[in-house]
């Protein structure tokens, strides 16, 4: 294996190699029919967050599509830590990764195919998180629209499972960018509630209480969670429940939770100013916010502002 020293290293089917010589048949069922699923963590000043969380959810969507790696998490895990430690040094002093585990149910066998491998195809990969495209989002607060487009709902397809099909939330995610192209999608579920957007979930305040979607409808992200246990841990209650569009206008604070911003304001849903116009961080928000930074004992929000350029459009994808 021949690695240039600019050039990020993936794991791709047992070999470790340069990005450039990945090579997916295209009869692969992923690129066929969106037939597999991924999951993806973030460093923090360079150190791997929640590795075991996040392939453990793996591992869970893997099991509902019914693929098998053909190795277990604890293998995962040790791929995934050995994958970022060779491209670490490539990661300036305020920057940090995406980590990423990727699986497809692979190729169907046809006649004359003449390929080496059957099975799941496997690409694990590191990718750079996008602090200056969404460093503004820390600056001035997200704003968040609602599609006409519904969340599949879980009698479909459950959305508890982080498969490779997201052309529901991508579909929604272009309507709204059509209107506003800074604004984030948040979709309603198919009974009107609040449900999720593209990666991320949404949390509102009221009255010091705070509810975020029941689990049934949404991602379980391993953010949201994390969110949920601090906020509980410095004393806020937090409910899973229905959200209407009602609640969302007369919250005190809303916020969002996903991996690469780990959480972040919303000051406007639909036009509509949430709290007090003019302020970004709420009290709530505010708090947690600091929860999160001594957890993972990085100033995320900073580094993000330390990448701030004046008129940089902050794009949710």
């Amino acid at each position: 294996m021949s690695v240039r020293a600019n050039e990020r290293v993936a794991w791709f089917n047992g070999e470790f190699m340069p990005e450039s010589e990945v090579k997916i048949p295209f009869r692969d069922s992923s690129w066929v029919y969106g037939d597999g699923c991924f999951d993806m963590t973030r460093t923090f000043g360079h150190r791997l967050f929640k590795v075991k969380e996040h392939v453990d959810r793996l591992y869970r969507s893997l099991k509902y599509l019914r693929i098998d790696p053909g190795f277990g998490p604890e293998r995962m895990c040790q791929l995934s830590e050995e994958l970022f430690e060779r491209n670490r040094h490539l990661l300036g002093p305020d920057d940090d990764f995406w980590v990423g585990q990727r699986l497809s149910r692979g190729v169907k066998r046809v006649e004359g195919d003449n390929l080496d491998h059957h099975g799941p195809n496997i690409v694990l990969e590191c990718n750079p998180l996008p602090f200056k495209q969404r460093a503004k989002l820390f600056k001035t607060g997200i704003k968040v629209m609602v599609p006409a487009h519904r969340r599949v709902p879980p009698e479909s397809l459950t959305p508890r499972a982080k498969t490779h099909n997201y052309l529901n939330l991508i579909v929604a995610d272009q309507e709204v960018q059509s209107i506003d192209p800074e604004a984030w999608a948040v979709l309603l579920d198919i009974n009107g509630n609040l449900c999720e957007g593209l990666g991320s979930n949404i949390f509102v305040v009221k009255d010091g209480v705070i509810r975020t979607p029941r689990e049934k409808f949404v991602l379980p992200g391993v953010s949201r969670q994390t969110a949920i246990d601090l906020a509980q841990e410095i004393g806020y209650p937090v409910i899973e429940a229905d959200i209407d569009l009602y609640d969302a206008y007369n919250a005190d604070e809303v916020f969002l939770t996903s991996t690469s911003l780990c959480i972040c304001p919303v000051v406007k849903v639909n036009g509509v100013v949430i709290g007090e116009a003019g302020r970004v961080w709420g009290p709530v928000t505010q708090g947690i916010a600091d929860a999160y930074k001594r957890f993972v004992d990085h100033d995320f929000i900073a580094q993000y502002l330390n990448h701030y350029v004046e008129g940089m459009e902050a794009r949710a994808f």
